[in-house]
């Protein structure tokens, strides 16, 4: 497919056909990556990792636990 290169701003930007954009989830306002290879321009959709609980528990040992902090005797619905 062919599209145009157009001046917005101070800068160039290149307009994604939706069809592409649909097939990639790119929406408006999405972050991407650009870099360039061998002379060419590469643009990759930025996919945020899900952090599960299991993962982050994992990292959880006995060296880096927290211990309860005391704030004072309970309050309120506390009790």
């Amino acid at each position: 497919m062919n599209t145009k290169i157009q001046k917005w701003g101070n800068s160039l930007a290149l307009r994604i056909p939706s069809s592409f954009a649909r097939s990639l989830h790119i929406v408006n306002g999405a972050a991407v990556e650009v870099s360039l290879k061998n002379d060419k321009l590469i643009v990759n959709p930025n996919v945020e990792k899900k952090i599960l609980l299991d993962d982050l528990l994992e990292k959880v040992t006995p060296k880096n636990i927290h211990t309860e902090i005391k704030t004072g005797p309970a309050v309120g619905k506390e009790l």
